[in-house]
């Protein structure tokens, strides 16, 4: 890795969100029924091909922002555990020619733990991956297979314990509000999670995504999931359990010992840039003072052609004003428990958020200031969507 560029990865308690790249492979062994992610089942994949595709995409992205100092690098997908590392090696190599690579900065993969993916972890670690994330999705074997997973709970186990071995950071995913899961299952469930979890858990409720095959089944009543009360009472133990085990929720969704948060994902969550390079990823990119949304084509075989004639596989670049940053800010920054900073909102949206708005949602429990700091308290972070409308309206 360069040594050229002697800045340090950004310290977590600092302002600066930092500048982060995110890879989308989008391959998978098997799809999933609950996942509407940007994910393809194929038999064979030119790896040689998407190498070079996604070092060309680099390179063309690296021409539409500022010089910038790399403080992550995500690979998401997909399931990325099927890239070979010299795949991974190729388009790291092409990061740390374009923006240059420090040691401290995070480099994240995701990954199925299947024994043969598991392999892997070996010589990923040797390219630079330094945090791994692993779908687990359940410890129930019952529950992975109604999950769509190709793992069992052993092999999930086992995936974890290499994973301690080879990465200096871990996390791993588990989907709860599952059908007729109780939340007594679920405790018990989670506290088994706890015990082999380093300082990092992913923990979701299982959501019907239009467009999924358990949208299907669940409109033909082939299942339900937990009402509204139900869910509720699954996401309150969450909370407890995790804050009582050191891990506290520091993203809606994501709860980490202090300093073992995701840099990469508070880098979204604090609006700060990222380049979004494969199919179908997704970019916010500034250059001289303009900030840009970028897209790329969702199909493989379209992006890979696309960038083969083009050097890019983009399909939509938006320049995103200041009050449009402002609003995006607000509706990333409260998922997080340290919350958004009101003089950074009011600078960017021109004026700052109505006084009496925030004293009528903070009156109802929802929002909570310190100082410059704004951040919506347990009850609001619940009713995230309905509180932005009212906060913005």
């Amino acid at each position: 890795m360069s040594s050229s560029n002697k800045a340090a990865a950004s310290d977590l308690s600092a302002p600066d969100p930092g500048f982060g790249i995110y890879v989308h492979w989008p391959f998978c062994q098997a799809k999933c029924p609950y996942c509407d992610f940007n994910s393809h089942v194929v038999r064979t994949v030119d790896q040689s091909a998407y190498a070079r595709a996604l070092v060309r995409e680099l390179e063309h992205m690296a021409t539409l922002s500022d010089p910038q100092t790399v403080t992550s690098i995500f690979f998401g997908g997909g399931t990325p555990s099927l890239m070979e590392p010299a795949t991974v090696e190729t388009v790291l190599a092409a990061i740390d020619r374009l923006w240059g690579i420090n040691q401290g900065v995070e480099i994240s993969l995701e990954a199925n733990p299947t024994s043969v993916e598991a392999e892997k972890f070996r010589a990923l670690a040797a390219m630079g991956v330094n945090r791994v994330s692993l779908g687990v999705q359940a410890l129930n074997d019952k529950d992975l297979k109604f999950l769509g997973r190709l793992h069992s709970v052993d092999e999930a186990l086992g995936a974890i314990e290499l994973a301690r071995t080879h990465f200096g950071r871990m996390s791993f995913d588990l989907i709860y509000a599952r059908p007729e899961q109780t939340v007594e299952a679920w405790e018990a469930e989670l506290k088994r999670a706890l015990s082999f979890a380093v300082d990092h858990l992913s923990l979701y409720q299982l959501t019907i995504e239009e467009g999924t095959p358990f949208f299907d089944l669940h409109a033909r009543g082939a299942f339900t999931v937990p009402d509204e009360d139900q869910a509720t009472a699954l996401y309150d133990v969450t909370q407890f359990i995790c804050a009582d085990a050191g891990l506290s929720a520091y993203e809606v969704s994501n709860h980490a010992k202090p300093g073992a948060e995701c840099r990469h994902n508070l880098t979204y969550w604090r609006y700060g840039d990222y380049v979004g390079v494969g199919p179908g990823a997704h970019g916010r990119i500034t250059k001289d003072g303009v900030k840009r949304a970028t897209v790329t084509e969702r199909m493989p075989s379209k992006w890979l052609a696309s960038v083969e004639a083009q050097d890019h596989g983009l399909v939509d670049q938006e320049t995103i004003t200041p009050s449009q940053s402002a609003e995006e800010m607000m509706l990333m920054g409260l998922r997080l428990e340290e919350g958004v900073s009101l003089e950074r909102y009011a600078s960017l949206a021109g004026k700052p958020i109505n006084p009496g708005r925030l004293i009528e949602l903070s009156d109802d429990g929802l929002l909570q200031t310190n100082g410059d700091q704004l951040r919506a308290t347990p009850t609001g972070r619940l009713v995230l969507n309905k509180l932005l409308g009212e906060l913005l309206a």
